[in-house]
């Protein structure tokens, strides 16, 4: 039996329950080690663990938008919005960033990172940011409304971001000047959490840490075809769904 139920549009609640008795809600204080060890499973490593505690020690975490899967007692999943920033003509405009999602391993693949996201949606509905911007499969994510961010307008971050999976969702306080350039937080760039290295060419240190962790998570195949392969979805990765 599937664990998958799409949310429906009319508006989420603070828990949604599935019918396996999986609930999803927000992180609650004292969980962030449990979290901590959902992202690490996922991603087969540390260091995108280690993104999500430097970024809840920032200035760019936003209480309450960090959301798990928890079945059963035991957090099977989670997915973070952070602050991010579009570099506008006008002005800097906050927006959010979906990253990473994570599901623990024994639960990929029967719909719990895509339920995580349906109620992180719905939950951050009445937010005033205009647009959340993520790396990740344009295939995976088309479902939610999330579209290729350089046809509307928008820049990425950084050229090592294949441009199909730089993509945004627009929001309804979205107005048609806001275009330009993402802005990462600082923490994505001082763990290089952002786009993919090339393994060939990359500094040894580049290519220790996330791009070393589970090298079969998040690949381009080709020019930017992107494989969905791996327990995670983060920054230059993809993920099993």
């Amino acid at each position: 039996m599937t664990l998958r139920r799409y949310l429906s549009s009319s508006g989420g609640t603070p828990a949604t329950r599935d019918p396996l008795d999986v609930q999803y809600r927000p992180e609650r204080p004292g969980e962030e080690p449990l979290v901590s060890a959902v992202v690490a499973e996922a991603f087969g490593g540390s260091i995108v663990a280690t993104l999500v505690d430097r970024l809840r020690a920032s200035a760019d975490w936003i209480d309450g938008l960090s959301f798990v899967a928890d079945h059963e007692g035991r957090l099977i999943g989670h997915i973070l919005f952070t602050r991010g920033l579009l570099d506008a003509p006008e002005r800097l405009v906050d927006v959010l960033v979906l990253s990473p999602v994570s599901v623990s391993t024994a639960f990929q693949r029967m719909g719990v990172g895509a339920t995580l996201i349906r109620h992180g949606l719905e939950q951050i509905a009445a937010r005033p940011e205009p647009l959340v911007f993520l790396e990740g499969s344009p295939g995976y994510y088309r479902r939610f409304g999330f579209r290729p961010g350089g046809e509307h307008g928008f820049r990425r971050p950084s050229l090592r971001i294949p441009e199909p999976a730089f993509q945004v969702i627009k929001r309804a306080p979205y107005e048609p000047w806001m275009t330009g350039t993402l802005v990462y937080s600082r923490v994505f760039w001082d763990l290089d959490c952002v786009g993919l290295r090339d393994p060939v060419s990359a500094p040894r240190s580049s290519q220790s840490g996330i791009r070393r962790e589970g090298q079969e998570l998040g690949k381009v195949v080709g020019e930017n075809e992107l494989v969905e392969d791996g327990g995670g979805i983060g920054p230059g990765r993809v993920g099993k769904e």
